[in-house]
C-alpha cells in the first residue's frame, strides 16, 4: 500500500438502529479502496433517532476505534448516514430565461437550480439533498447538463429530499461528543445506491429497499436519477419482536435464532427440518420445527413488503421498475425474503453487494455494509460535484456544516 496521509481517508459512519458501522477508504483512480472497517451493537438509537445519547457517542467511539486500529490510521471527521421516518421528500421545478446570446451559461445553470431549490420548510425542516432529474432547454427534454446549448428557456426538475432539524442536530452532537466533526450529513438509501446499484439499473427503473432493523428505507431511480423517497417505520426489528413472543424468547436470543435459522417463506421449509431453541433461566435448550419458525416469520415479512409495495404504486413508478427491486442492510439477510418479495411485488429481487470497490472488499461484502461503504463512495466523489451552495449558506462550524444545503448530480 502507497504511504498515506490522515486526510486522505474518507470515512462513512453508519449509525443504524441495532448497530454502528464505520468504513474507511480512499479514492483512487479506480474507484475506492477499502481500508478497514469497525463496528459495534448499539441500543442508543430506535427508527433512526437518538433515544439514548450516551450509548450512542459509546457505539460511535467503539465502531471508528475499531476501524482505526485496523488501518493504523486516524479519523477526523466522517460522512453520517441519515435515515428515519421523519425524512420526507418532494419534486420540485423551476424555469428561468437564457441570458447572454441565449447560450446556457455555468450562471443559467446555478441560478434555475437556486430556484428549484428554493422552497418554503417548516421551522423544524431542513433540505437534506437537491438530486437533478433532468433539464429542459425550450422543447427538449431529458437533459443532464444543459450548458453550452441553446435555447430561450431552461427549466430544471429536481428532487428535494428533507429532514427533521432536532433529529439531525442530536445524532450531530453525538458524533461530536465522540471527538469527531461530520463532514457531511447523507441519506442512508441514497449511500446504499452508491455502492449497489448498476448505471443501467438506475437508467432502466429499480427499487432499493435498505431493510434496516427499525426501518426499511426506499428510493426508487428511473432514467438515471432518484425519482420518489420513502421510510417505512418497520423492520427486522418488528420481526425478531413477534419470534421473541410467539416463542418466549429474550430479544438477544430471539435475533441470534431469526439470523440463524429463520425463514421468511414457508414453503422453502422442510417438514422434518428442526432447530434448536436457545433454553432460558437455565433450562436446556429444546428442538422445535423450522416451519413453526418460518410461520411467526413469514406473516411480518410479508406485511412490510406489501406496504412497501402500495408505497410503489402510489409513487405511480410501478410500471417503470425494469431492474427490479435490490434489497440492502442487515435484515436483507433473512432466508427467504427475495423468494417473498417476488411472490408479493412479482418482480425480480436481488440482494446488493456493494461492488465497484477494491482493497479489503471481504471485509465488506455483504448487504449490511452497503450504506457505510456507500457513504466511502460519496466522499470520494464530493470534489467532482458540479454544484455546490454559495459560501453564504455554507459555515465552517460543526453547527452551520450539519444545516448547510448539499447538492449531488449524478
Amino acid at each position: 500500500m502507497d504511504t498515506m496521509t490522515n486526510d486522505q481517508v474518507i470515512a462513512g459512519l453508519d449509525v443504524g438502529s441495532s448497530r454502528v458501522t464505520t468504513v474507511l477508504g480512499r479514492r483512487t483512480q479506480d474507484g475506492v479502496e477499502i481500508l478497514g472497517m469497525g463496528e459495534c451493537p448499539t441500543d442508543g438509537m430506535r427508527k433512526g433517532a437518538v433515544v439514548n445519547v450516551d450509548a450512542t457517542v459509546k457505539s460511535i467511539r467503539q465502531s471508528i476505534t475499531e476501524a482505526e486500529r485496523m488501518t493504523g490510521l486516524t479519523v477526523g471527521s466522517v460522512f453520517v448516514g441519515i435515515s428515519g421516518p421523519l425524512i420526507k421528500s418532494f419534486n420540485s421545478h423551476a424555469a428561468i430565461s437564457v441570458k447572454n446570446e441565449h447560450e446556457v451559461t455555468d450562471a443559467d445553470f446555478s441560478r434555475v437550480l437556486e430556484i428549484a431549490r428554493t422552497v418554503e420548510l417548516p421551522n423544524d425542516r431542513e433540505i437534506l439533498h437537491v438530486l437533478t432529474q433532468e433539464f429542459i432547454v425550450d422543447d427538449m427534454a431529458g437533459i443532464k447538463d444543459p450548458r453550452g446549448m441553446t435555447g430561450i428557456r431552461l427549466d430544471a426538475r429536481v428532487h428535494v429530499v428533507t429532514n427533521d432539524v432536532p433529529g439531525a442536530r442530536n445524532l450531530a452532537r453525538c458524533v461530536e461528543k465522540a471527538d469527531f466533526d461530520v463532514e457531511s450529513f447523507v441519506l442512508s438509501p441514497l449511500a446504499s445506491a452508491e455502492a449497489v446499484l448498476t448505471p443501467e439499473e438506475r437508467e432502466v427503473g429499480v427499487a432499493l429497499m435498505d431493510f434496516g432493523g427499525g426501518t426499511v428505507e426506499m428510493v426508487i431511480f428511473h432514467n438515471g436519477a432518484l425519482r420518489h423517497t420513502y421510510v417505512l417505520p418497520l423492520g427486522g426489528g418488528n420481526i425478531t419482536s413477534d419470534v421473541a413472543i410467539g416463542l418466549k424468547l429474550p430479544q438477544s436470543d430471539a435475533e441470534i435464532l431469526k439470523v440463524s435459522s429463520g425463514c421468511a417463506m414457508i414453503q422453502k421449509v422442510r417438514r422434518d427440518e428442526l432447530v434448536e431453541l436457545p433454553g432460558v433461566g437455565g433450562r436446556l435448550p429444546r428442538p422445535i420445527r423450522r416451519q413453526y419458525l418460518s410461520e411467526i416469520i413469514e406473516p411480518r415479512a410479508e406485511e412490510i413488503l406489501t406496504l412497501l409495495r402500495k408505497e410503489i404504486l402510489r409513487s405511480g413508478y410501478e410500471e417503470n421498475l425494469g431492474a427490479g427491486v435490490v434489497l440492502t442492510g442487515g435484515g436483507s439477510k433473512l432466508d427467504g425474503l427475495t423468494d417473498l418479495g417476488e411472490r408479493v411485488f412479482k418482480l425480480p429481487f436481488r440482494r446488493g453487494n456493494p461492488i465497484g470497490i477494491g482493497g479489503l472488499v471481504e471485509v465488506v461484502n455483504g448487504p449490511a455494509f452497503a450504506t457505510g461503504v456507500g457513504l466511502v463512495q460519496y466522499g470520494a466523489k464530493a470534489s467532482e460535484r458540479i454544484y455546490r451552495p454559495s459560501e453564504s449558506e455554507a459555515g465552517g462550524g460543526m453547527i452551520d456544516r450539519f444545516k448547510r444545503y448539499l447538492s449531488e448530480y449524478f
